[in-house]
């Protein structure tokens, strides 16, 4: 009967004090970075051909070109490893990710200059490839926030900060933060 109250207790404690959800959580952030990291690489996956469209039709844009092209070498060089997530590499992380989204923004203002590439069937499936991925950034980041708060929740409010203190010393997780370029409205002018 002692062992049945103290397996009882000790179930009691590791749920309501966070034993388990800690670490948990911890493992739900690292997911939610990774699909983050797999939204980014998809699009990054997809610049090259968006590209090599647009060179075929706007050969005279070269400047815009490679702009694209080396925001996407740049963006690609940059990853965080979710173990050691701190504030200074994702916001250098966000900061590569940042030009390569202004970099694309000046390509489609190339192609509405463009007719013909507008009208070109494999520009118009790569841009709607683009702006779907665009969509599956912002919801893994929309996760990722949101698996973020619930993580720091567990490390910094009671009872679960006890816990935390004792057992794990976890640490806040950085929040996702747009950068100054990402918080100004884009400029298109044709």
């Amino acid at each position: 009967m002692k062992k049945f109250i103290l397996l009882t207790v000790v179930a009691l404690l590791s749920t309501s004090c966070g034993i388990q959800s800690i670490p948990q959580a911890n493992n739900e952030v690292e997911a939610k970075w990774a699909e983050v990291q797999n939204q980014y690489k998809r699009r990054s996956d997809l610049v090259p051909n968006l590209v090599e469209t647009v060179k075929g039709y706007a050969t005279q844009e070269k400047e815009t070109l490679t702009g694209v092209i080396e925001a996407r070498a740049k963006a690609s060089q940059i990853t965080v490893d979710p173990k050691n997530l701190d504030p200074a590499a994702l916001q250098k992380f966000q900061a590569a990710q940042g030009q390569l989204s202004q970099a694309l923004g000046r390509l489609m203002v190339v192609a509405e200059r463009y007719p013909n590439l507008k009208s070109n069937q494999n520009f118009l499936a790569l841009q709607s490839q683009l702006e779907g991925t665009e969509n599956r950034i912002a919801i893994a980041r929309r996760r990722y926030i949101d698996s973020v708060k619930q993580f720091n929740n567990l490390v910094t409010v009671f009872p679960t900060n006890l816990t935390n203190n004792v057992f794990y010393s976890f640490e806040k997780k950085p929040q996702f933060q747009a950068t100054p370029a990402e918080s100004q409205n884009p400029k298109v002018s044709f």
